[in-house]
């Protein structure tokens, strides 16, 4: 377990204090990133990523005042530790190691749970959290993508319909404020980026922003057209970011390190440089392949392309939506 005072946290010094790095497409140890990298199975990348949730090391990090994140269980998990119980924001793969986790730093079960988005990594851990007393609070998109069988071709996956107890109870449109024993998250909906579902929680009191799948700290985005998303909303959603944040927020991305302004600022540039380069190459006639083998994202693809998404796979996102 690992503490961290500081108000404002480099992306260098997160990991050098946590001792992990970002690769897999989530805060992992670099064993992780060797099992999701290995030829593919005939389970298709889905399962081999619920493979690695149930074996892979969870670890601990204080980020500020009584917000912790939790990570190896597909994303990252923030939670809030209250004098009466847990809240978390998302729930992982598997719900039972989170709150085993929790452990390390609060003894008192988790009470509510808020989802940013409906994504399997995001939402895997609803079901179990419920069953053992945890609310769930999320988008009304995200009732709706987990109440029925929902495709995500970008994955080669169809999620059959959630069980009831993962389905969330309460939901929003537009925003939500719940106080916790004086603490408060503001819960505010994008409009369509990541997915059609996306929120982002701010911790408001310690001004510590979780903004989900809408901000992936020097990697790649996933872009789920299937339900939602696009190039443009993943920019705009980026927009919206640093829009909320002061120079001493800290944010928490849904996958990678912890950051702050500088890196969302970086996020948001690389990706309004790869759509225009990407567009630009597509109005003058290129293939798909055609722009990969031009390299448009060469400057970034040495750190950027050793997470979830590599530099071929994100200009296919690119490509699609521009």
């Amino acid at each position: 377990m690992h503490r961290l005072d500081r108000h404002s946290l480099t992306r260098r010094r997160f990991l050098a204090s946590a001792g992990v790095t970002s690769l897999a497409g989530w805060v992992a140890p670099r064993s992780w990133f060797n099992q999701l990298t290995a030829a593919p199975t005939a389970d298709g990348v889905v399962e081999q990523f619920r493979q690695a949730a149930a074996t892979g090391p969870m670890q601990t990090t204080r980020v500020r005042g009584n917000a912790w994140i939790v990570t190896g269980s597909g994303c990252n998990v923030v939670a809030l530790a209250r004098k009466d119980g847990v809240t978390l924001v998302d729930s992982g793969i598997l719900g039972k190691r989170v709150s085993d986790t929790v452990k390390q730093f609060s003894r008192l079960p988790v009470t509510h749970l808020v989802n940013t988005h409906w994504h399997f990594d995001h939402t895997g851990g609803n079901d179990w959290l419920h069953r053992a007393g945890a609310s769930i609070l999320a988008h009304e998109n995200t009732r709706k993508r987990l109440s029925v069988d929902t495709r995500v071709e970008g994955w080669v996956y169809t999620f059959p319909a959630a069980p009831a107890g993962a389905i969330p109870t309460t939901v929003f449109q537009d925003e939500h404020t719940v106080h916790f024993n004086g603490s408060t998250l503001a819960l505010k909906h994008y409009a369509p980026s990541h997915t059609d579902s996306d929120i982002s929680v701010h911790f408001t009191e310690a001004d510590v922003l979780h903004t989900g799948d809408t901000f992936w700290n020097r990697e790649y985005p996933f872009i789920d057209y299937s339900t939602g998303g696009s190039i443009d909303g993943q920019i705009r959603a980026a927009e919206a970011n640093l829009a909320k944040v002061s120079a001493t927020t800290i944010v928490i991305p849904g996958h990678g390190a912890v950051g702050g302004k500088a890196d969302l600022t970086l996020f948001r540039d690389v990706l309004i440089e790869a759509r225009e380069k990407v567009a630009r190459l597509k109005k003058q006639g290129r293939t798909v392949e055609e722009v990969i083998s031009a390299k448009p994202t060469a400057p970034y693809d040495a750190e950027w392309g050793q997470g979830f998404q590599s530099p071929k796979s994100f200009l296919g996102w690119v490509y699609q939506g521009v």
